[in-house]
Order: C-alpha cells, then sequence, then structure tokens
C-alpha cells in the first residue's frame, strides 16, 4: 500500500509541474530553468554519492539521451494542442507499452487482474483524449503526444533495470546532472541570453517546477526498486486525472461528462491493479 501511496503522491506532484510547463509565459524559456534547477540538483547528488558501479554507464546515458527527446516531444505537444488533451495522451500511451515490454521481453509475470487494471488504465487515459473527436488539424499535435508517449514507456524501461544495479540516488543524480545542463546548454545557443530575460516570478516558478519533477521523479524511482514496472507506469499515469482537472480549474480547458466517465475507467484499473 505505500508504494501505491507514493507513486500516487508521484502523479500528483508529476501533473503540476507539467502544469507549470505547459502555463509558462514562455515554454521554452520555463522548460530550460526546469531542467537547470534538475542539473544543479543531480550534481550535488553526484557529488555526495560518487561514480556508478561498473557496467551501468549505458543505463546513465540512455535514460539523458531519452529524457532529452521526450523534453522535445513534451515541448511539442505543448505548443500545438491543449494541455487537458495532449498530457493525457502522452503518458496514456505508455503503461501499455512498458507492460508489453515487460512481459516479451523482460519476462515479468503480471496477474491477469493486474493486467487488466493495466489496460483498463491506459483505456481510460486515451479516452479522455479521444472524447473530444480532434479534428485533422490536431493531427500534428496528437503525433507529437504519441511520440512523447513513447519516449516516456523508452525511459520507463531503462530506469526500471537500472535501479536494480545502482542506488537511486546515483542514478538520478547522474542522469539529471547530464540532461539538466545540456538542455539549458541547447536552448542558450540556439535563442541566444535573452531566452532568460525574464521576470522574477517566471524565473521562480520554472525553477521550482525543476526542483518539483525531481521529486516527482524519485518516487516513482524508488517505486520501481518495489514493485513491477507495468503496474508502478500505469499508477504513475493517473496524473492524467489531476492534469485533466488542472486544465479545467486553470486553464478554462473543457472536461465534461464523458471525460469524467473515461476517468472512472481509469479509478477502476487503479483499483484492479491495487488488489491484485
Amino acid at each position: 500500500m505505500l508504494v501505491i501511496l507514493v507513486v500516487l503522491g508521484a502523479a500528483v506532484l508529476h501533473a503540476t509541474w507539467n502544469a507549470m510547463a505547459h502555463g509558462a509565459p514562455d515554454r521554452v524559456a520555463g522548460l530550460a530553468l526546469f531542467e537547470l534547477a534538475a542539473g544543479v540538483i543531480g550534481l550535488v547528488a553526484v557529488l555526495v554519492m560518487g561514480l556508478p558501479p561498473a557496467g551501468t554507464w549505458g543505463y546513465i546515458i540512455a535514460s539523458a539521451l531519452i529524457h532529452l527527446a521526450y523534453l522535445g516531444g513534451l515541448l511539442a505537444s505543448y505548443q500545438l494542442g491543449q494541455f487537458s488533451q495532449m498530457y493525457p495522451l502522452a503518458r496514456g500511451t505508455s503503461p501499455w507499452v512498458v507492460a508489453l515490454v515487460s512481459i516479451v521481453v523482460l519476462h515479468q509475470h503480471l496477474a491477469l487482474v493486474e493486467l487488466a487494471g493495466v489496460l483498463l488504465v491506459s483505456a481510460g487515459l486515451i479516452a479522455i483524449v479521444f472524447i473530444g473527436r480532434p479534428g485533422r488539424s490536431q493531427l500534428p499535435a496528437i503525433f507529437a503526444a504519441l511520440g512523447t508517449g513513447l519516449t516516456i514507456a523508452s525511459y520507463t524501461v531503462v530506469d526500471g533495470l537500472a535501479v536494480h544495479k545502482m542506488p537511486v540516488a546515483t542514478y538520478m543524480g547522474w542522469v539529471f546532472m547530464l540532461q539538466g545542463f545540456a538542455l539549458p546548454l541547447v536552448i542558450l545557443l540556439w535563442r541566444g541570453p535573452q531566452t532568460f530575460n525574464l521576470p522574477r516570478s517566471a524565473i521562480i516558478s520554472g525553477l521550482a517546477g525543476g526542483v518539483v519533477s525531481m521529486i516527482a521523479y524519485g518516487l516513482v524511482l524508488w517505486a520501481q526498486t518495489r514493485g513491477t514496472l507495468a503496474t508502478i507506469a500505469a499508477l504513475r499515469e493517473t496524473s492524467i486525472i489531476f492534469g485533466a482537472l488542472i486544465g479545467t480549474l486553470f486553464f478554462k480547458e473543457r472536461f465534461g461528462p464523458k471525460r469524467a466517465t473515461a476517468a472512472a475507467v481509469v479509478v477502476a484499473g487503479i483499483l484492479l491493479i491495487t488488489t491484485g
């Protein structure tokens, strides 16, 4: 039960920092600040924890690169579409892909009721998006969100393997130090120093979002050392429900009874996972 509560808490934090990223006046600069904060925290962790065990650098480099692709896809999704649609689609794609890889490639066992829960969670989350009947003009945003979902599934699998080979703090520190300094540097070279000519409130919000994202990610990594990848991935993506509510309350994006029904399907999937 503790693992479930931790992952659900991480889901709330994850939806919160994504909403902060979407609501930033300059999303590119905001994302750079998020990653800069994460990079500094990662550097502190590296200085404390030291080098990772021999033979684990592949996991660290792979995760950092996949995370950079994920952030690029996330930014494109938020530039092209609504938060309450793009966030659920990106996150809802991941659980069933992770479940498939976990069973077929990693040979992790899932009870039938847990598998049904994973599928219900994924179906409910994706339904939240398509209930709005997106038109052809929204296809670029949908493809960007789907691609983002595949990167989420990819780093989830890599992370799930890595945390069993080294301390969570060591892994997390190196991954976030690498990506956290790389992305702001790329954005700085791309857009120039004026990128960070932002109001003080925007700078504080961006840095705070990075701290929130680190906490959310750390909680999930800890949970992955104590549960199967598929169930943790499905529970983590309940952040979509919180994201949809945030989109309704703060961005004035319509939720409606049909999406509420889809959210209920997600809850039913969670109940199956927790009783499996």
